[in-house]
């Protein structure tokens, strides 16, 4: 019995060391998967030159600003030799001087030249005489002996909580921008506005709204009937009609951009809408998920007295969920991210006919400089997608061949 359980316990941790393994290798597969998309929201939230900064960071930061004489101006950690503080930036482009101790050779202020005082004693540094200043800390303090190093293009600082006192010198090389996490939410708006982004998106969830509720509806009378309905030639023209699947959208083009400058529809959102309330797929689908539910419930509402609509609307329809929901979860990513079809039968140039696809792949080019922009832009091509999915998960995992009876 010792010798079982001592095999069964080895088992078990066997068992249970696998089991974390893949977990372990399934979460760090997701960690990689949501990685481009991590980098993309966090980059929609951020500045144009913090989405460049290097090595990258994940967070938005944003400089940190104070008000000085009803101003705002960013505030940097300035370092001036062994001594740093967060100071206020209030100009640029000022010429001073550099200037190091006498005693150490080390930098110790910036200055112009009306805020040392010459002590006529000269040092010697590498081999050359430099004259020597008497340089008495703004902030008190007891003098000190410098010299020049040499002259500089300089930024000028205050301190925060006193503007109005002495003001610090130091080149750009000898501040750090002082940041905080910061979610620049005005991107969003401001992408909206580019190109009549708003616009196209508007259009873009018309569009998919009509498609996704033709599609459905469609399918469903379509199924219904080549699932239920007897007629001479059912199975072959279902056949005939499963078959168009198998030609390639691509071949169609040609041929259904004619029909539309026939009928006129070119520039038109119609052109995207009535050609794809029809799918061969849905029906597919519907008419699969018909043929499994049972005869039995057809036949005893038709004892009942139910027409076809009403056993169709009240029997099938309300069994069919998950199928529907499968349906309506594709018919939605097909319609919102189509792409070829717009920018065949659509003109670039009317904006108020465009969509979300085409008015983003110009994006593209029109904010190159500004990829934090293009990012708003994908995300909010992104969140629509995602979130229907979401939504529509649970009935999206059901069996679609189950009847929806329960024992």
């Amino acid at each position: 019995m010792s010798g079982t359980a001592t095999r069964r316990a080895a088992r078990g941790g066997r068992e249970k060391a696998a089991r974390v393994s893949v977990y372990v290798i399934l979460l760090i597969a997701g960690l990689v998967v949501l990685i481009p998309f991590l980098l993309a929201f966090f980059g929609s939230f951020k500045t144009s030159e913090d989405i460049s900064t290097y090595p990258p960071r994940l967070l938005p930061y944003a400089p940190t600003t104070v008000d000085i004489d009803g101003k705002q101006v960013p505030l940097f950690t300035v370092t001036v030799g062994s001594t740093s503080a967060d100071l206020a930036q209030i100009g640029g482009g000022a010429s001073a001087n550099e200037y190091r101790s006498v005693a150490t050779n080390e930098e110790v202020v910036f200055a112009k030249e009306d805020q040392v005082q010459p002590t006529g004693k000269t040092v010697d540094v590498a081999g050359e005489q430099r004259e020597v200043f008497l340089w008495t800390p703004p902030s008190g303090g007891d003098p000190v002996e410098v010299y020049k190093e040499r002259s500089r293009v300089v930024n000028e600082y205050v301190a925060p909580d006193d503007p109005t006192g002495p003001v610090t010198y130091a080149p750009a090389t000898n501040a750090v921008p002082v940041e905080t996490v910061q979610f620049q939410t005005q991107n969003y708006s401001e992408v909206l506005s580019l190109n009549k982004l708003d616009r196209a998106l508007t259009n873009t969830v018309l569009i998919t709204i009509l498609v996704v509720v033709g599609q459905v509806l469609t399918s469903i009378l379509g199924g219904y009937a080549f699932a239920r309905v007897k007629f001479a030639g059912r199975d072959k023209l279902f056949l005939f009609y499963l078959g168009s699947i198998m030609i390639p959208f691509v071949v169609l083009l040609i041929p259904l951009y004619r029909l539309m400058v026939t009928i006129g529809w070119v520039n038109d959102l119609v052109s995207l809408v009535i050609p794809f309330v029809f799918t061969a797929y849905g029906t597919f689908l519907m008419r699969q998920f018909f043929v499994g539910i049972p005869k039995e419930l057809e036949e005893a509402a038709v004892i009942d007295g139910a027409s076809r609509w009403r056993i169709l609307w009240q029997i099938f329809v309300p069994l069919s969920v998950p199928a529907i929901a499968t349906l309506a979860t594709f018919s939605f990513l097909y319609a919102w991210n189509s792409f070829i079809w717009p920018l065949i039968i659509l003109d670039s140039g009317n904006l108020d006919n465009n969509v979300l696809s085409v008015a983003l792949s110009t994006l593209g080019g029109r904010a190159a400089d500004n990829a934090n922009l293009v990012l708003a832009g994908v995300m909010i091509a992104m969140l629509p997608p995602i979130t229907v999915f979401l939504l529509a998960q649970r009935s999206f995992v059901e069996n679609v061949a189950s009847s929806g009876l329960k024992g």
